[in-house]
């Protein structure tokens, strides 16, 4: 497990997408946005890395798209790093 240094968001539900392929961690990212939802939490963080950034985007158009997410962008320090606000209802 890695470990998340901005103390701002070191507290919030995450999952390591590094090694996955975009369809595989889509799977991951809506698991985490499914069980994020269930207990209340309405923030979360995605670890994408930085590489090509062809996960990064598939990730975020995915993000785009999904209507239970209120807002998403980048961490200031890592741009590794995309938190995304889920729509509270």
């Amino acid at each position: 497990m890695r470990r998340i240094d901005d103390p701002f968001i070191a507290s919030y539900p995450f999952v390591d997408l590094h090694g996955e392929d975009k369809i595989g961690a889509i799977v991951k990212v809506n698991e985490l946005i499914n069980d994020s939802l269930k207990l209340k939490s309405y923030n979360i963080v995605l670890i994408h890395g930085k590489g090509t950034g062809a996960l990064k985007e598939a990730i975020h158009d995915y993000l785009r798209k999904d209507k239970r997410v209120e807002d998403f962008k980048l961490d200031n320090m890592n741009d590794g790093i995309t938190v995304v606000k889920l729509i509270n209802n």
